[in-house]
């Protein structure tokens, strides 16, 4: 089963087991809405979820002290793929685009996806390319295109 990360601990908060939770989701509401997540391998039922100063505020079953909620900072939140509503028309999971082909607009071969990153501007796309370079590409109409399960992209845009 795959899984999707929601968010990632970024520390303890308080003396009473929360955790700072650093959001990768575009709400709290995507993380509350799940009764249990996966938390560096382990799963918990998520107690509670509010919003914090720079992301949010969870409570873990069993994380009821500061040393075990700091223990688990950096450890990510995650849930199966399964679980997650569906998606609509041009619509995607990050770890949907993970590892698809990318070719020119010819059908030529350049490589596949490694990684989408974002870091505030619109997903890009880490496309590692024939031996073993990698570009980031902006996932674009125009320059990057979902098309038939494979990414058509412009060579122009690559580094």
């Amino acid at each position: 089963m795959t899984r999707i990360a929601l968010a990632a601990v970024a520390g303890a908060h308080g003396i009473r087991g929360e955790v700072r939770l650093k959001l990768f989701t575009d709400s709290i509401a995507s993380v509350s809405c799940h009764r249990k997540v996966d938390v560096g391998g382990v799963e918990y039922r998520l107690e509670s979820v509010r919003p914090g100063s720079a992301g949010a505020i969870a409570r873990l079953s069993g994380i009821t002290d500061r040393s075990a909620a700091e223990a688990l900072r950096g450890s990510l939140v995650e849930v199966e793929r399964s679980v997650l509503p569906p998606l609509e028309e041009g619509e995607y999971y990050h770890s949907d685009l993970v590892g698809l082909p990318c070719v020119d607009r010819d059908g030529q071969d350049i490589g596949r996806v490694a990684a989408v990153e974002n870091f505030g501007a619109g997903d890009l796309l880490d496309v590692e390319l024939a031996g073993g370079k990698r570009s980031l590409v902006p996932f674009r109409p125009g320059i990057a295109d979902l098309e038939d399960g494979r990414i058509a992209l412009d060579p122009e845009f690559l580094a």
